[in-house]
């Protein structure tokens, strides 16, 4: 798919309109876009099945709901912090 979008496919009226994009996912892909991608898309196919049957929808959305008392973006912060960037309290 990228090779298509670089080629100008999806932009016939100026073919190099994606290079840049395609060149930087594929040389210097910092926030690793393309090396998730198989996940993500994984993942979303699986929303997608979810979103067809309602019961299961429905339960995931009220669980998703009820946990989102536990993220908070100070706590988060706190934990990049301390576990990632390895910074003094």
């Amino acid at each position: 798919m990228l090779t298509a979008i670089r080629s100008g496919v999806f932009s016939p009226d100026d073919p190099g309109r994606y290079a840049g994009l395609v060149d930087g996912l594929l040389h210097h892909d910092n926030f690793m876009v393309c090396a998730d991608f198989e996940a993500y898309w994984q993942a979303q196919r699986e929303v997608e099945a979810r979103w067809r049957t309602p019961q299961h929808w429905w339960h995931s959305a009220v669980l998703n709901t009820a946990r989102t008392g536990w993220f908070s973006s100070d706590r988060t912060i706190r934990e990049y912090a301390r576990e990632i960037w390895r910074l003094p309290e």
